[in-house]
C-alpha cells in the first residue's frame, strides 16, 4: 500500500514537472513567440521569460535575424536564346512575427520556391551581355519583386545576389575569339597610332636637315661614333663631295670667326 502510494506520488510529481516545464518558455534575445490560446492570436511575446497556460495555449518560436537561403542553380535561356546556368543567394528578415504566422504557412520554404521562380523569369528576360555586365542592376531588380511579394507577409528581403553564371563551353571559345579580336584591334590602331607619330617627327627632322645640310653631315658623324663603340665591327664611309665641301666650308667659317676675334 506505502509503495503504491509513494509510487503515485512520484508519478504525479513528475507529471507535475512536465506539465510546468512545457508552460514555461526562455524566449532569446533574437526571437519572439507567437501565442495561439485555443487557436485564437493572443500576441507577440518575449525576450526573456515567458508563462504559457498549460494544455491551453500554444507557442510559435519566430527568429529576427537576417536569414540566408541559397537558390539552387537555374538552367534559364536569355532573350537571345543562350542557356546559361545561374544561382544566387538571397538575405532576408522577418519584421512582423504575427503576420509571417498567421499569413503564410512555411515562410522560408515560399521565400525559397518565389526566389527560384523570379530568378528564372527576370534572367529570361535579359540578353548575355546585360546579365554578365548589369549584373547589380538584374540583382536589385529581382529583390525589388521579391520584396513586393512578401512585404503582406511580414518578411523584408534585404538583399539579393547572383553568386555565378555558368556558359556553354560553345560560347565560352567564342567570346574568348571575340576578345582576342577585340584586343588585335587596339593593338593594331596603338601601332599605326606610333607609326602616324613617328612619320611626323621625321617628316619635321627631314625639314630641319634639309635647311641646314651641316646638322645632317654632323648627325651623320654622331651615328658613325655610336657605331664605332661595337668593336666587332669595320666601318667603312665614302663622303661625298657636297657633303664634304659643306663640312670644309663650315670649319673654314669657324676657324676664320676664331681668328677674327683674336
Amino acid at each position: 500500500m506505502e509503495l503504491t502510494l509513494i509510487a503515485l506520488v512520484a508519478f504525479l510529481a513528475l507529471l507535475g514537472m512536465g506539465i510546468l516545464a512545457s508552460a514555461i518558455r526562455i524566449v532569446k534575445e533574437w526571437e519572439r513567440i507567437v501565442v495561439l490560446r485555443l487557436g485564437k492570436l493572443v500576441g507577440v511575446k518575449g525576450p526573456g521569460l515567458v508563462v504559457l497556460v498549460p494544455f491551453v495555449d500554444r507557442g510559435l518560436i519566430v527568429d529576427l535575424r537576417l536569414i540566408t537561403i541559397d537558390v539552387p542553380k537555374q538552367e534559364v535561356i536569355t532573350k537571345d536564346n543562350v542557356t546559361v546556368s545561374v544561382d544566387a543567394v538571397v538575405y532576408y528578415r522577418v519584421l512582423d512575427p504575427e503576420r509571417v504566422v498567421t499569413r503564410v504557412r512555411d515562410y522560408h520554404y515560399a521565400i525559397a520556391l518565389l526566389a527560384q521562380t523570379t530568378l528564372r523569369d527576370v534572367i529570361g528576360q535579359v540578353e548575355l551581355d546585360d546579365l554578365l555586365v548589369k549584373r547589380e542592376e538584374i540583382n536589385k531588380r529581382i529583390q525589388k519583386i521579391i520584396d513586393e511579394v512578401t512585404s503582406p507577409w511580414g518578411v523584408k528581403v534585404v538583399a539579393v545576389t547572383i553568386k555565378s553564371v555558368e556558359l556553354p563551353e560553345t560560347m565560352v571559345r567564342a567570346m574568348a575569339k571575340q576578345a582576342e579580336a577585340e584586343r588585335l584591334k587596339r593593338a593594331r590602331i596603338i601601332e599605326a597610332e606610333g607609326e602616324r607619330a613617328a612619320a611626323a617627327i621625321l617628316a619635321e627632322a627631314a625639314r630641319i636637315y634639309e635647311g641646314h645640310p651641316v646638322a645632317l653631315r654632323l648627325r651623320e658623324l654622331q651615328t658613325y661614333i655610336d657605331i664605332a663603340k661595337e668593336r666587332n665591327l669595320i666601318l667603312i664611309t665614302e663622303s661625298r663631295g657636297l657633303e664634304a665641301t659643306s663640312v670644309g666650308a663650315a670649319i673654314a667659317a669657324t676657324k676664320s670667326q676664331g681668328g677674327e676675334r683674336r
